[in-house]
């Protein structure tokens, strides 16, 4: 080891201890982390540690096209299955360099995102006939592509106009109005529905092969839970790896009796697509409109548009979680700002680039980020390149494609009821004693169910007279995230009902409690936060500080029962002459 070498360990050794001793006498545990978010690991620890997080984010990602591809009426030999998955693997890989290096800059990863796929399936079944009604079999290659390329030119332009609503949202600090209507009663039906409202997908891919897809069930509870905190003599496993341990295992078994003939002909658990890897190139760079030019319909921008407001309410929920992981001050206003901008321009991206899905901040990454002991933002950064390098080499796509469906079905059923049951642990806010709460509750998540299964059948009962109005009531009423989630919105800001009844004591007192703790984080650093460029010149320019996503953003006027207090770091606080002081914030 160089002199400079241990000099920056014991630099790092010395500022670990400092941090242990303020977290000792504040009574918090510390994290005792190797890495923090500004070190700069060395590039084969960094390359280790990203290739990590890839792994653990890839298997979620991948699903989504995979499942896509039958909706799009792609032939199961078709190269184009691997280009997609190829493409949201590359698109990641760019959202995540946006975000950790110009977006709120903490070692956070992006993938795909399942809100995005059930409002997909929506769009493609109102807008063309299903894919079993189209004869395949007579048509030319040529004619098949411009089949499913029309339905992924439909589903591009939905993500990315979708998308620049978040671009918006965020750049211009709009973040705090909207949820300042988005209570608990809120979040619970939207992302609760999102779980719940798959539950047929899962269970269509599993009819394929029952007995593989309950083995991937069993294997990854066994492994994700019961056996999360054993140690097992194999350097490989670790805590949070265990959805990829179920399914490389079930697949592999899948592999050996496809190999040895074991599965009919036709089984959906067979592996044997040699065709589809044969037929991929090896490269492949993914480009804006490879499947052609985005198409826009109004009813698909704004259906698309209930998995957006999903995805920002969940990613600052990411935000701060990680920055508390991280050890880092909690993320300033101007970081989360930017970092939801920069998630809406990844999603952009990845729309017009024709992923067939939007990209958003991944939280079982940051659970890593915990069991590694490794936060720095350089580890994350080379995981990026590994996305970009692997969306490149078409051929990994393609194997990824082999992945039989009774076990993507095995996972979905993991994932699905993880996502139901987040949404609804937010109850924890809610007085679940008063009937008012229970009735707004029942509402929103049993109506949210019913309507989309009756319009389902009855498509046709929708007539306004105006095609366009008919396709995008259609499609939003068809959502059940967008339709519960609106339902509960409405509901909790119209019945009358008291804040601690209604959640908003205790949700208001968590922001209460995160606007302290930003002033004191602000007094010690917040630098990991700046751009890695040109902050200085940014703080020298007065007029900065009212562009919300730049480093000296003071944050918008209070009200006029507010007193602006301005603190070191340039935000705005609002200690207002209220009982409830936080509520004078914009």
């Amino acid at each position: 080891m160089s002199t400079q070498e241990s000099s920056e360990a014991r630099n790092r050794s010395v500022t670990q201890v400092k941090k242990n001793e303020t977290s000792r006498s504040s009574g918090e545990p510390s994290q005792d982390l190797i890495y923090s978010i500004e070190d700069v690991p060395p590039w084969y620890l960094s390359l280790i540690y990203g290739f990590q997080h890839y792994l653990t984010m890839v298997g979620g990602t991948i699903s989504n096209p995979i499942v896509l591809a039958s909706f799009l009426c792609i032939a199961d030999d078709n190269p184009a299955r691997g280009a997609l998955v190829s493409t949201i693997i590359f698109m990641s890989g760019i959202a995540t360099l946006l975000q950790s290096t110009l977006g709120v800059r903490l070692p956070i990863i992006q993938g795909g995102n399942f809100a995005y796929l059930l409002p997909t399936v929506v769009i493609i079944n109102t807008t063309f006939e299903p894919c079993s009604s189209v004869p395949m079999n007579n048509l030319t290659f040529a004619e098949q592509e411009e089949v499913w390329q029309v339905r992924m030119r439909e589903v591009q332009g939905a993500i990315t106009l979708s998308a620049l609503f978040q671009v918006i949202i965020g750049f211009t600090g709009m973040i705090g109005l909207l949820l300042k209507w988005i209570t608990p009663l809120t979040v619970v039906p939207t992302i609760t529905l999102v779980g719940m409202s798959l539950f047929d997908l899962a269970s269509n891919e599993g009819s394929g092969h029952w007995g593989i897809c309950l083995m991937t069930v069993a294997l990854t509870v066994v492994f994700s839970q019961h056996m999360k905190d054993l140690p097992l003599p194999f350097p490989a496993y670790k805590k949070g790896h265990g959805l990829l341990i179920a399914i490389t295992i079930s697949w592999g078994l899948c592999a050996v009796l496809t190999s040895y003939d074991m599965l009919p002909k036709g089984s959906a658990a067979r592996t044997d697509n040699s065709d589809l890897l044969s037929s991929t190139p090896w490269f492949r760079v993914p480009y804006p409109g490879q499947w052609g030019l985005p198409s826009v319909s109004v009813a698909g921008t704004v259906g698309m548009l209930a998995a957006v407001i999903s995805s920002i309410i969940e990613s600052v929920g990411d935000y701060y979680a990680c920055a508390r992981v991280a050890e880092a001050p909690i993320p300033p206003t101007h970081a989360i700002n930017r970092g939801i901008g920069v998630e809406g321009l990844g999603c952009m991206l990845a729309g017009l680039c024709g992923s067939g899905s939007g990209t958003t901040s991944y939280s079982g990454n940051i659970g890593i980020l915990s069991i590694t002991k490794v936060a720095s933002r350089r580890m994350i950064q080379y995981s990026a390149l590994i996305m970009l390098v692997c969306g490149v080499v078409a051929k990994i796509g393609a194997i990824f494609v082999t992945i039989p469906g009774p076990v993507i079905a095995g996972v979905f059923y993991i994932k699905f009821s993880i996502i139901t049951a987040v949404g609804i642990s937010t109850l924890h806010y809610v007085d679940l004693t008063s009937s008012r709460n229970l009735f707004v509750l029942g509402f929103s998540i049993f109506f949210g169910l019913s309507v989309p299964k009756w319009l389902e059948a009855n498509p046709s009962y929708i007539q306004t007279g105006a095609p366009l109005l008919d396709q995008t009531l259609l499609v939003l009423l068809q959502t059940p995230m967008f339709l519960g989630g609106f339902l509960g919105l409405v509901l909790d800001n119209t019945i009358s009902g008291t804040d601690e009844e209604r959640g908003l004591l205790k949700w208001k007192g968590v922001a209460m409690k995160t606007e302290e703790e930003k002033q004191e984080a602000a007094r010690v650093t917040s630098s990991c936060y700046d751009l890695p460029f040109g902050t200085n010149i940014i703080k020298r320019m007065k007029w900065t500080r009212f562009i919300p996503f730049c480093p000296s953003f003071e944050g918008y006027s209070c009200r006029k029962s507010a007193i602006k207090d301005r603190v070191m770091n340039g935000m705005c606080l609002c200690q207002c002459l209220t009982k409830h002081h936080a509520d004078g914030c914009s």
